[in-house]
């Protein structure tokens, strides 16, 4: 069996996209035929749906940004895709526009024919797309959708560039220890051979015993560990209960949650400033929030607006959402301003994400100077210890 899309259009002349999964285009186009529908093209979907081709946010944003500016200047939609389609900066980014452009060119909206390349542009993006082609302000969508793409993409960098020294730190220190256990420590078996040990020492020796003979084993359960953390991640039990042991966490708990509310006001408040709904803004913002939680924050929610009930009392609940977000979020809606109170607190959500994650590495990298110094230390004095107390008794 295959996944194949196929373009076609009914008795009535409008178009039409979908997929089917066969074993043959021939079944494919028997299944179009006994629905009145006539083939326009048909191909297998993993040609056509960007699978592998996941593109940095940078180079959406960027992209978002000049075909912006070429509609405003005037240049027909499908002539500014191909040109950017001929940047060469971006290969894959260029194959995907190409695929893009031919979709236009035979008449489907440039919504659709993104929606085919979901790896691509997720379903968020091509919402506000959507959005801008039906209401006509595409050039707006586009600037409003570039603006989003940078501040995600700043929001990731922050994120990443904070990270490298304790992960460099931490990298580096657990080298010295895994070196020390395999190349060091077993020069002593055998001058400790006929001493009685200290706990510490016989601790030491048995590591270092097993890092260098039965380290088959130890590879075996670490692939063992990860493989198990990698099958909960894709269990929401699991990924619901980690996550809540995250933001229990001192110093990283508070961090989380301000993230996932960040990302959660972002996506949201770009949403409704384009003109979608807030229903359906909710519910395409569940798959992009990155959180369990929020998600399930905001199935409950959407159940509450549409049976007219207020927004904040679900978020709330979650226990995701801090206090003063949720407060604006009320004042939002008592406004009637709710896309321009969202956007505003992502923006002071990202300055306090900023803050925090400094606050958080300077905290971070004493602590692991400490606790590698901490090792080192151990394994110095259980090496020292039984040598002194064997020149104490000579």
């Amino acid at each position: 069996m295959a996944l194949y899309a196929y373009i076609a259009r009914d008795l009535d002349g409008k178009r039409l996209t979908g997929r089917f999964e066969a074993a043959s285009e021939q079944s494919v186009l028997a299944e179009l035929e006994s629905r009145g529908l006539v083939p326009v093209r048909l191909e297998l979907a993993n040609e056509r749906s960007g699978a592998g081709q996941r593109i940095s946010s940078r180079a959406l944003g960027r992209f978002y940004r000049q075909l912006g500016d070429l509609l405003r200047a005037g240049v027909p939609l499908l002539r500014a895709i191909r040109l950017l389609a001929g940047m060469r900066s971006n290969r894959k980014l260029s194959w995907v526009l190409s695929q893009v452009a031919d979709s236009v060119e035979e008449g489907e909206r440039l919504a659709d024919s993104m929606a085919a390349f979901d790896q691509t542009f997720p379903e968020v993006q091509v919402s506000i797309v959507r959005a801008g082609e039906r209401a006509g302000f595409m050039d707006q969508a586009l600037d409003r959708l570039a603006t989003f793409m940078d501040q995600r993409a700043d929001m990731q960098s922050k994120v990443i560039g904070n990270l490298i020294y304790p992960i460099v730190l931490l990298t580096v220190g657990l080298g010295i220890v895994v070196a020390a256990l395999v190349f060091f420590v077993p020069r002593f078996e055998d001058f400790f051979a006929d001493m009685e040990l200290p706990a510490s020492t016989v601790l030491l020796m048995a590591m270092s015993d097993l890092m260098v003979h039965w380290w088959p084993f130890l590879l075996f359960g670490i692939a063992l560990l990860l493989g198990g953390l990698i099958y909960g991640r894709a269990q929401p039990g699991f990924r619901r209960w980690s996550e809540r042991v995250r933001m229990r966490l001192p110093v990283l708990g508070p961090l989380g949650r301000a993230i996932a509310c960040a990302r959660f006001c972002r996506v949201l408040g770009t949403m409704l400033e384009n003109g979608i709904p807030l229903i359906e803004s909710m519910q395409i913002a569940r798959g992009a929030v990155g959180s369990m939680l929020l998600e399930d924050a905001l199935e409950a929610a959407t159940e509450a607006v549409s049976g007219g009930e207020s927004l904040a009392a679900p978020l709330e609940a979650s226990g995701v959402i801090e206090p003063d977000v949720i407060e604006m979020v009320i004042v939002g809606e008592s406004a009637n301003n709710l896309a321009e109170v969202l956007v505003t607190v992502a923006d002071t959500l990202e300055n306090r994400v900023d803050r925090q994650l400094a606050v958080a590495i300077r905290l971070m990298e004493p602590a692991l100077l400490m606790l590698l110094a901490g090792v080192v230390l151990f394994i110095f004095m259980s090496l020292i210890v039984p040598m002194l107390r064997m020149s104490s008794a000579l």
